[in-house]
C-alpha cells in the first residue's frame, strides 16, 4: 500500500489505526478503503477469497445479484430507502468478500470506511463463506477530527454457508457529530459458526443498529460480542437479535456497557423457533457519570424444547473494590481503571488470537477517555 499511504494525512490515518486499519500489509490478508463515496484500494491476498468492489462484483459476477438486497429489505426502513435510491441513480458503493470453498485467511482482511469531508457516506457489503471457508474480517468506520456534522448509513448481508465460519469485527471511532445508521442481516447454514464483535468507545453523535442473525442450519451458531462506552452527548440505540430457526442452533449474546454521561438502549432478542435450540443474553452495564443505561434482554420460546435465558445488571463501581486495589498500592485513578478494563475485558470464543489483539488494543486505545 505505499502510494495508498502516501496520499494519506497523518492525522486521518492515526484515526484510521484507532479503528483497528493496519498499514503494514504483512499483517492483513486484503484491504479496502472508501473516503466519503471514493474507492482507494480492494485487493485481497489469498488464494480463494476475493475482495471487490460492490458495483465491479455485481458487473463480474451475475448471479451475485440474488445476494443483494436479499437479506436487508430496500423497504425496510427509511434509511434502507435512502441507500436504494441513491444506488439507484448513482451506482452502489462498499465492498464485497467471497470466499471459496474451503478457503481460510489467517490473518484479517481490512476494511476503513472514512468519511472527509462528504456530509453523507453510504456504503453496501456483501460478504459469502461458502462451504467449510473461514473468514476474518475488521472493519474500522471512523471520520476527520472536527467533522461539524456527517451521516453514515451502511447495508450489510452476511451469508454463512455449511460448515462455514465468518467473523465479523467492526470498531466505531465517529465524532461527535456524526449520526450512524447500520442495517445488517445474517444468515447460517448447517454447522456454520457466525461471530460478530462490536467495539465503539469514542463520542458520537447517534448510532441506531440492530442486526439480525436467521441460525436457519441445523447445529448452526451466532455469537455477538458488544463492547461499548457512552460519553456525555452520544446517543445510542443498539440491539442484536438472533433467529433460532435451525433445529439444534444455539446463540449467545453478550453485552458491556458503560456511560460517562451519555445515553445507551441495549436491546437483545432471541427467538427460540426450533426443537433442541439454546440461547443466553447477558447485559452488564456501569455507569461511571450519570448518563442512562437501558438494558432490554428479550427471549421468546417457542417450542417446548427450546432453553433460553438471560441475565441484565447495571450499576456502578463498588468502594470496596477500590479500595481493594489501592491497599495493593495503586491511587484511586490508577485502581478505576483498572476495575473498567477488567469488565471491558470480554474474551471471544473462536476468535484468532490477530483479531483479539485488535480488540484489546482497542479497549487500551479508549482507556484515556474514561
Amino acid at each position: 500500500m505505499p502510494e495508498i499511504i502516501d496520499e494519506i494525512p497523518e492525522e486521518d490515518k492515526k484515526r484510521m489505526e484507532l479503528s483497528g486499519f493496519e498499514f503494514d500489509a504483512r499483517k492483513r490478508s486484503g484491504s479496502f478503503i472508501q473516503r466519503d463515496q471514493h474507492i482507494h484500494l480492494s485487493s485481497s491476498k489469498v488464494e480463494g477469497i476475493e475482495m471487490l468492489p460492490i458495483e465491479i462484483a455485481l458487473k463480474k459476477y451475475d448471479w451475485l445479484k440474488d445476494y443483494y438486497w436479499n437479506l436487508v429489505d430496500r423497504d425496510k426502513d427509511e434509511y434502507t430507502k435512502f441507500v436504494a435510491e441513491k444506488e439507484e441513480k448513482e451506482g452502489p458503493r462498499g465492498f464485497v468478500v467471497l470466499a471459496r470453498k474451503g478457503s481460510k485467511n489467517i490473518f484479517p482482511l481490512q476494511s476503513c470506511l472514512f468519511m472527509k469531508s462528504a456530509e453523507i457516506q453510504t456504503v453496501h457489503n456483501i460478504i459469502i463463506a461458502e462451504e467449510g471457508a473461514e473468514l476474518h474480517l475488521i472493519t474500522g468506520c471512523t471520520s476527520s477530527i472536527g467533522r461539524e456534522k456527517g451521516t453514515h448509513y451502511g447495508i450489510t448481508e452476511i451469508y454463512v454457508g455449511k460448515d462455514a465460519q465468518v467473523s465479523n469485527t467492526m470498531i466505531h471511532t465517529w465524532g461527535e457529530n456524526i449520526n450512524v445508521f447500520p442495517r445488517s442481516a445474517t444468515k447460517v447454514e448447517e454447522n456454520g459458526t457466525f461471530l460478530s464483535n462490536y467495539i465503539s468507545l469514542k463520542p458520537v453523535g447517534k448510532v441506531q443498529m440492530y442486526p439480525v442473525a436467521d441460525l436457519a442450519g441445523k447445529n448452526s451458531v451466532a455469537r455477538f460480542n458488544s463492547v461499548v462506552l457512552a460519553p456525555k452527548g452520544s446517543h445510542l440505540d443498539l440491539g442484536q437479535r438472533a433467529l433460532l430457526t435451525g433445529e439444534g442452533s444455539s446463540a449467545e449474546l453478550i453485552s458491556r456497557v458503560i456511560t460517562s454521561g451519555g445515553v445507551v438502549f441495549a436491546r437483545s432478542h432471541i427467538a427460540g423457533i426450533s426443537d433442541n435450540t439454546k440461547g443466553h443474553i447477558e447485559c452488564k452495564g456501569l455507569i461511571l457519570e450519570d448518563g442512562v443505561i437501558h438494558s432490554i434482554p428479550e427471549v421468546e420460546g417457542r417450542l417446548k424444547n427450546t432453553e433460553l435465558t438471560h441475565e441484565a445488571a447495571v450499576g456502578k463501581i463498588a468502594r470496596d473494590e477500590i479500595e481493594y486495589l489501592m491497599a495493593r498500592g495503586l491511587d484511586e485513578e490508577e485502581a478505576t481503571a483498572t476495575i473498567i478494563r477488567g469488565f471491558l475485558d470480554v474474551r471471544i470464543k473462536g476468535l484468532p488470537d490477530s483479531l483479539q489483539k485488535e480488540i484489546d488494543a482497542a479497549i487500551d486505545a479508549a482507556e484515556s477517555g474514561f
